[in-house]
């Protein structure tokens, strides 16, 4: 819906956006496990310190039909629509584009008149983002200054390729695939770009029937899950370049690009090595005119008995980071990091993003650790940090603990109880769990958190 001035909650630059007022409340999907009947839902989460409901549960919208395994979502609208080229100034961020990873159906909620009662507007089904794109499996959806960006892990029939898709910013028509020349990208996952130099980059995980059943060990072991980056002409929606990060390195998923847009580098995470089952982030740049990936972090498997580890891991003797999710303060700061099997949140200071130096640290859960949380000091806590989101302001990071059902079954087999969890951050990145939010979902799971007014991966900025 268009309006005569732009939305308030669009900021030219990212500094400008990290002064917006608090969130007082958080959208956050939740699935349903079970096949039970009960549909997936989107739940508002009280965020606002003082107020009598804050940590709880304070509204929710069912989805219409059972199955839908809700994962990443993302806002209509964001602040690139500031941009100079932007043809839709006036848009405003109102509606809340929910797909479901397993049904490929997509869901348009309004969040206005009342935030905290979101309404069903449209629902895409699954048929009409086939036929227009010959995709499934909707995954990261993204605003842009154009249209709203949307990946996809692959084809309805649950093979390759995956890649991207567009809808309308105003009637949500599924618009058609995005690539004009894929080159030799085939898997797909998340993709994120430097809006100032007309550079998108995307990642990899597996097709859809490479990940719906669960982890294959032998499409693990012998490097059939992704491990390459891809660089694409975002204008021309041309394949540029791909770089390998080697197939040991395997599950290159989440990317986290450089808020200031005369900067060109990111992050990116990779879930695990196969030499030593270690997790590690690496940062993309430009150099001499191409694109370079080398690693700058990397953390390390904790050795386990085997008897506290999942039959998965058994064999390994060791817990493995899991590095499922990363997270960019807007200031290009500090970066956040999830290691899901260990149960540590790790803060890393990147001003010199060459040279990352590790400055806050917090345990909760964890597959073989079980750190309590402050409020129930001595009920040890199952499941570990998974989805990572912070704050405008950097001030505050919220966690939940699911990755993916099938996923969650295998390395927390005695089954995952659902909880979100919020983190204060201090100015010198280190992390402190705030004692008084502990949210469990009951019978649900909890993914993807999105704040009120936006967060530090939901906008992309054209001005410094």
């Amino acid at each position: 819906m268009a309006q005569w001035k732009p939305d308030p909650t669009f900021y030219p630059s990212p500094l400008l956006a990290m002064q917006a007022p608090p969130e007082k409340i958080a959208y956050v999907v939740a699935f349903n496990p079970n096949s039970d009947g009960r549909p997936d839902a989107l739940t508002v989460v009280d965020v606002a310190p003082g107020s009598p409901t804050y940590g709880q549960l304070v509204g929710r919208v069912d989805m219409p039909t059972a199955g839908d395994e809700l994962h990443h979502f993302g806002w209509n609208a964001c602040s690139s629509a500031l941009c100079p080229y932007a043809p839709h100034p006036h848009i405003e961020r109102r509606y809340l584009v929910v797909p479901g990873l397993r049904s490929s159906r997509i869901h348009i909620i309004d969040t206005k008149p009342d935030p905290r009662k979101p309404q069903i507007v449209r629902v895409i089904e699954p048929e009409e983002v086939f036929a227009r794109t010959r995709y499934s499996r909707p995954h990261t959806t993204h605003c842009g200054p154009e249209g709203i960006y949307i990946s996809a892990l692959g084809s309805p029939e649950g093979e390759g390729p995956g890649g991207i898709f567009l809808l309308d910013h105003f009637s949500f028509d599924v618009l058609g695939r995005w690539e004009v020349d894929r080159g030799p990208q085939y898997l797909a996952y998340d993709f994120w770009w430097h809006l100032g130099h007309d550079t998108l980059i995307s990642s990899e995980w597996g097709t859809p029937n490479m990940i719906e059943n669960g982890l294959v060990p032998d499409l693990l072991l012998n490097s059939k899950y992704g491990h390459q980056l891809h660089f694409w002409d975002l204008r021309r929606r041309k394949h540029q370049q791909a770089v390998d990060l080697g197939p040991e390195h395997q599950l290159v998923l989440e990317l986290r690009a450089a808020h200031d847009p005369t900067k060109a580098y990111g992050f990116v995470g990779v879930v695990v090595s196969l030499k030593d089952l270690s997790s590690s982030i690496w940062m993309w740049h430009r150099d001499n005119g191409s694109w370079k990936v080398r690693k700058v972090i990397e953390i390390p498997a904790e050795p386990a008995d085997p008897s506290q580890l999942p039959p998965l891991l058994q064999g390994f003797k060791a817990v493995p980071p899991l590095v499922t999710d990363i997270n960019l303060s807007l200031d290009d700061r500090f970066l956040t990091v999830s290691c899901w099997g260990t149960g540590e949140t790790r803060n890393y200071d990147v001003s010199d993003p060459f040279n990352p130096r590790l400055v806050g640290s917090v345990h909760l859960g964890g597959i073989v650790r079980r750190t309590p949380h402050p409020k129930a000091p001595n009920v040890p806590v199952n499941g570990g940090p998974q989805m990572v989101e912070v704050s405008r302001d950097g001030k505050r990071v919220y966690t939940t603990n699911s990755l993916y059902r099938a996923w969650d079954e295998q390395f927390y087999p005695e089954g995952l109880r659902s909880w979100m969890v919020k983190y204060n951050a201090a100015p010198d990145g280190g992390l402190a769990i705030d004692p008084d939010f502990f949210l469990e979902f009951d019978g649900y799971r909890a993914h993807q958190v999105r704040l009120e007014g936006g967060d530090a991966s939901s906008d992309s900025y054209c001005y410094p």
